[in-house]
Formats: C-alpha cells, sequence, structure tokens
C-alpha cells in the first residue's frame, strides 16, 4: 500500500510537472506581454530550484525524489526568455546564464558552501512567492499570471511532502515543501482574487 502511494505519489508529480508552467508561458505568448509577472520572483525560483537540485544530486538522494526538478528548471528558462523578449530585455540573458552557470559550480566547492545554500534555499525559494504576491498587490490585477500554473504548485509540493517522509526524512527539504505549499496557494487564491475583481468591474 506504502509502495502504491508512493509510486503514485511520484508519477502523478513528474507528469504534473511536464506541463506545469505550459499554461504561464501560453498565457505570456498569446498576450505577447508579461504583465503582472515579477522577472525577480522568476529569478529567485530559478535559484533555489538549482540549489535545491544540487543538493539532492550531492548527497544522492534517490532519483525519483527530485527527477521534476530538471524538467522545471527547463521551462522556467524558456518562461524568463519569453518574459526579457516581451519586456524588451533579452540583452539581460546572457548576463542571467552566467550567474546561474557560476552559481551552479560554486555550490560543490565545498560541502559547507552547498550545506549553506540548502539552509537559505528556503528563504529564497519564499522570497519568490513574496516577490509575486508583491508584484499583484501593486498592480491589483493578475495580468498574464496564470492560477493553473500556481495551483499546479501547490499539488507538487503536496506530494513532495509525502514522498519526503517516506524517503529520506529529511527535515529541510520537510520545512521547504510546507512552506511552498502555504505560499504557492496563498498566490493562487490572490490570483483568482483580482481576476474576480476585474470581472465584476
Amino acid at each position: 500500500m506504502a509502495l502504491t502511494l508512493l509510486d503514485l505519489a511520484n508519477w502523478s508529480t513528474w507528469a504534473v510537472c511536464a506541463v506545469m508552467k505550459g499554461p504561464q508561458m501560453v498565457a505570456v505568448v498569446t498576450a505577447r506581454s508579461a504583465r503582472g509577472l515579477s522577472v525577480c520572483s522568476l529569478l529567485l525560483e530559478l535559484a533555489g530550484f538549482l540549489v535545491f537540485l544540487r543538493y539532492q544530486m550531492y548527497y544522492s538522494y534517490p532519483l525519483q525524489t527530485y527527477l521534476e526538478y530538471p524538467i522545471i528548471i527547463a521551462q522556467d528558462v524558456i518562461l524568463l526568455l519569453f518574459i526579457l523578449r516581451f519586456s524588451g530585455k533579452m540583452k539581460q540573458a546572457l548576463f542571467y546564464a552566467v550567474i546561474f552557470g557560476g552559481g551552479w559550480y560554486m555550490l560543490t566547492l565545498r560541502k559547507c558552501i552547498l550545506d549553506m545554500a540548502m539552509n537559505f534555499c528556503t528563504l529564497i525559494s519564499a522570497a519568490s512567492k513574496v516577490a509575486q504576491l508583491r508584484c499583484l498587490w501593486q498592480t491589483k490585477e493578475s495580468g498574464q499570471v496564470s492560477a493553473l500554473t500556481w495551483s499546479l504548485s501547490a499539488y507538487t509540493c503536496a506530494t513532495r511532502i509525502v514522498t519526503t517522509l517516506m524517503t529520506t526524512n529529511d527535515l529541510a527539504v520537510l520545512i521547504r515543501f510546507i512552506t511552498m505549499l502555504i505560499l504557492n496557494i496563498w498566490v493562487t487564491v490572490t490570483i483568482l482574487h483580482y481576476r474576480k475583481t476585474k470581472k465584476t468591474d
């Protein structure tokens, strides 16, 4: 029974992550606008994902517990390129590539660097959600922000809480997923609130 639940959680997480950023990318490309989206939020999210992936790989955690991260990271990079293109800031792409590439290499120069980065990873990822919330609060509209993408993110956090409890039971990882679940739900509710407000105007 436990093995079936673990397999179901893993497979459903991978399936959701394969399309998670799709609705957001479609919204941006269709509107040819990144209105309502926070570049700062996306960059912080990408940094958090890269640290988390590097941590899982370094400690040889089971592949099935983090297989979705390369998929999400690839989608985040594509989404970032769309946002930079439609906001006329494509020249910044090379700068971000150098920063993230250098960071990926430096994380494993020493074990203490990676452990410290993992401790900050939750704060970095939480800051990405708060940056998106702040953007929504400032504009008071959801713009091209996809509620479906954020709700899918909440689902994957919930399933990863289950899989972490059943496999590694790593407290730092659990705290990260619980925090991200709460913030993803908060962003989703905020998007839906502003969408409803706009419709009633």
